[in-house]
């Protein structure tokens, strides 16, 4: 059993994070002229600064840290501490790492007080929703109903489209499952079975109304159109894993991950194709054409999950920024 691996997750998904963040806007001929064939692959600067996926993710852990020290867990209760965890976030002087338009648009509505079902932006799946879910998977105890309905709950109150529920679940499962001893290789047809198992499944009291939004008909059809759509990128995913391509741009079989649905698929892609090698894993998804930092960003919490703390490079540890609540947050979970 590989020990730490909540702190392997946390520290993970960071390092990922700020490898990828100096490519997140480039193509591949950029990043080969730029860095050379493996991409970014040290630390650079110190601390190493993150991007707001790291940000939000902390802010997560430390909403979710507040609420299991006050059970029972209730959607009540994280969701005000959640509420105020991303306002400070949004309202903080280092939340200037090219954030996303949805969290800046929804985390605002958070802040005038709406309701979040009315703040959140109700068309938008993007990666935001869960590049920052993985403190749910880490946090031992809960049930897989609570589990799935707070990744849910902290997608839905920026990300409002059923793809960035599906995903968030998916993700924060994915962390789960690995920190639990799940082989590796087992991962994807794990996934895609809880696609099929949860596609009629609507979280009513995480999710409110939600469901409601123009089209809709039933809470049903709105959620299934989540699972179908991580399920087709999922098969995708299968296919490329088998392929075992190392070489080839992760986003030519999975997507870019702009969206929640690409950036699991290709996060999980890039530590499939390394499973016991966590520094290559984010130094795939960091030389990826697309959203590189958050596909790093997955792909490090994937490893760290799987192999715990002690697989990542010691030195890294206290050059990486926030890494003060890195540290609690998986002390608290280990």
């Amino acid at each position: 059993m590989n020990g730490r691996r909540a702190s392997g997750a946390m520290f993970g998904l960071a390092y990922g994070d700020s490898l990828g963040a100096p490519t997140e806007f480039l193509d591949m001929k950029q990043i080969l002229r730029r860095f050379g064939p493996d991409g970014p692959t040290q630390l650079n600067g110190d601390p190493a600064l993150v991007t707001d996926d790291t940000q939000m993710a902390i802010a997560v852990g430390l909403g979710l840290l507040d609420a299991l020290a006050n059970p029972p867990f209730t959607p009540a209760l994280v969701t005000p501490m959640w509420r105020r965890r991303f306002v400070d976030w949004l309202r903080s002087p280092d939340n200037n790492r090219a954030p996303g338009h949805t969290c800046l648009r929804a985390c605002a509505g958070l802040e005038a007080d709406r309701p979040w079902v009315e703040a959140t932006v109700a068309g938008s799946k993007g990666c935001g929703a869960n590049m920052r879910v993985a403190p749910v998977g880490l946090a031992p105890g809960l049930s897989d109903e609570t589990r799935a309905g707070a990744s849910q709950l902290q997608a839905a109150m920026t990300h409002g489209h059923p793809t960035g529920l599906a995903a968030s679940e998916l993700t924060a499962f994915a962390v789960r499952w690995l920190a639990d001893g799940m082989d590796p290789a087992e991962l994807p047809a794990a996934l895609l079975d809880r696609c099929r198992e949860q596609r009629g499944v609507y979280h009513e009291r995480w999710l409110g109304t939600l469901w409601q939004q123009p089209g809709m008909t039933d809470p049903e059809t709105f959620v299934a159109r989540g699972w179908d759509e991580c399920r087709e990128v999922l098969e995708r995913l299968a296919d490329a894993v088998a392929r075992g391509d190392r070489a080839t741009d992760p986003c030519a079989f999975t997507g870019g991950g702009w969206v929640a649905e690409e950036a699991l698929a290709t996060g999980l892609l890039c530590f499939l194709l390394f499973p016991d090698d966590p520094v290559r894993a984010i130094w795939r998804g960091a030389a990826s054409s697309g959203d590189s930092d958050s596909i790093a960003c997955l792909a490090g919490a994937f490893a760290g999950a799987h192999l715990g703390m002690d697989a990542w490079p010691d030195e890294w540890a206290g050059r990486i920024e926030y890494a003060d609540d890195l540290a609690r947050l998986g002390a608290a979970w280990d």
